[in-house]
């Protein structure tokens, strides 16, 4: 713990010969229609609370929280952005730039938000993210059982196609805080597992990379396979 500019307790003999560790960085951006609840999953997993206001986003917006896995200290910036095409123009580059995960998501009340899907991926590929960037797939407000327009079986079948893992969620309900954390957790987790392999093979040690597989249960939901 670094010590502020007066009065703190002097370091220890050895302090100086602990190795400084950087803290990793994941930027993770958030695509998708506009009122899918893509700032109010930022709000859910970076904060633990639903917002009891929101509007709509203009331009971008980041939030971010730390996170430790298998004992690393890790920093998530989730990179929320606006939905309309008037607020993003001027940001769509500097949003896409050096980005290291994609979650797409729809609004599970909303037909016209999961078929836009396409156009969202099509953004995505045009500005050159690269193929081995992860990518998953979030139904949001799946609380409103009674008004659900996509079923888990058509979402599914989506994901399956695009290579992405699916999870059907409620940033509102706090019962589905879990499930939203294991959202960004679970990116943060194959992040790191990519890059481990990375220095690994850059180091010249064997390293064989395997692809994470998701498990989905009777509701259609995913499970983190980490």
């Amino acid at each position: 713990m670094a010590a502020g500019g007066g009065g703190g307790r002097p370091p220890g003999p050895d302090s100086s010969l602990e190795p400084y560790v950087q803290t990793r960085i994941f930027k993770i951006i958030v695509i998708g229609d506009s009122n899918v609840g893509k700032t109010c999953l930022t709000f859910r997993f970076c904060g633990g609370t639903f917002p009891d206001k929101t509007e709509a986003t203009i331009g971008v917006d980041f939030r971010e929280k730390t996170v430790e896995i298998e004992g690393e200290r890790i920093k998530v910036q989730v990179w929320d952005t606006a939905g309309q095409e008037r607020f993003r123009k001027s940001m769509v580059e500097h949003y896409y730039r050096n980005v290291h995960a994609v979650v797409f998501v729809y609004d599970v009340t909303k037909m016209t938000s999961f078929t836009n899907l396409k156009m969202w991926i099509e953004e995505c590929n045009g500005h050159a993210v690269p193929p081995l960037v992860p990518r998953v797939l979030v139904g949001n407000k799946c609380d409103l059982k009674d008004l659900i327009q996509v079923p888990s079986s058509m979402a599914l079948k989506f994901a399956d196609a695009h290579n992405m893992l699916l999870f059907e969620t409620s940033a509102k309900d706090p019962k589905e805080s879990q499930n939203v954390d294991a959202i960004f957790m679970c990116l943060a987790c194959r992040l790191k597992a990519q890059r481990s392999l990375l220095c690994r093979d850059l180091e010249g040690r064997p390293g064989q990379a395997r692809r994470l597989e998701p498990t989905h249960d009777a509701n259609g939901k995913t499970s983190c396979p980490c």
